[in-house]
């Protein structure tokens, strides 16, 4: 059985992301873990903080965030009727990336998905602090969905890579049940300034057509020394309806997410993006 966690602050971006996996996922048996970590809210709210009332604060927040939690459950029942997936709710007194860190390792969760923003919205962004923290920090692949996108069958997949690591068996595996899953096309892009693979790039390719061997797959490069707008340009050209990406050191994306200014990258993601966090679990 897979399992799923999805952080949500219970705004329409975090309803839509939920939408969007049990979409995804509606012929597998999933168990969908929903968790709101709600210690951010105690600060923020308009009730001034003391020592005399924190105890308070916190057990009403607590008491809230329950009671909207079972609500998005209820909510969640009546758009899916699936017998195939299980709910639980995590409401907890911590802050979002550590709490996602815990639930990944305690429960081996096998993928995140949470909306690109939350409550704030802040259009000027790429990904909403909450997004960024989890994609740069959480050990597990993280499933990006952008606010107010509707579900559509990933018909046609792009896996940007260089191919420089051996890659995660585990992880490749979740990527090829998606494309195999919906019969999508998976196309993998080599952004480099040469026509040639080294020898440890073509093993690590062969690897990864192994294990996406239930999978129509493509292989091709091109030549751009400004990767993020080749990737943009790929998806626009083609018709991309999910962005493939592992998140490692000096990786594509890792020379994207840690940038100062993450909101002025060329690299506009208005479609669903999965990230490969290429970590070694349980």
């Amino acid at each position: 059985m897979k399992k799923i966690l999805i952080p949500i602050d219970f705004s329409e971006n975090a309803i839509n992301a939920i939408n969007y996996a049990l979409a995804l996922f509606k012929d597998e048996f999933c168990k969908f873990y929903i968790l709101h970590a709600y210690q951010e809210d105690i600060y923020l709210s308009n009730v001034p903080i003391t020592r005399e009332i924190i105890k308070e604060v916190i057990r009403t927040v607590g008491k809230d965030s329950q009671l909207q939690l079972k609500n998005t459950l209820k909510q969640i029942k009546k758009l899916s009727q699936n017998s195939k997936h299980i709910f639980k709710i995590i409401s907890a007194n911590n802050i979002l990336v550590d709490e996602a860190d815990r639930v990944v390792e305690e429960k081996n969760i096998d993928l995140i998905v949470m909306g690109t923003r939350g409550k704030t919205n802040n259009k000027k962004l790429t990904f909403g602090s909450h997004t960024l923290q989890v994609l740069k920090y959480v050990k597990c692949p993280v499933l990006v969905i952008p606010e107010s996108f509707t579900y559509k069958e990933p018909d046609h997949i792009l896996f940007a890579t260089d191919y420089s690591i051996p890659y995660q068996q585990r992880e490749l595996e979740l990527l090829g049940e998606i494309a195999s899953d919906n019969n999508s096309i998976v196309d993998l892009l080599y952004i480099s300034e040469g026509n040639h693979l080294s020898l440890r790039q073509e093993s690590n390719q062969s690897f990864i057509k192994e294990n996406l061997r239930n999978t129509k797959v493509h292989f091709k490069i091109t030549k751009d020394k400004n990767i993020s707008n080749e990737i943009y340009k790929y998806i626009k050209d083609y018709e991309t309806d999910l962005l493939v990406m592992i998140n490692r050191r000096h990786s594509f994306l890792e020379n994207i997410l840690f940038q100062d200014n993450v909101d002025k990258i060329g690299l506009s993601v208005n479609i669903p993006f999965l990230a490969l966090q290429n970590m070694r679990r349980n």
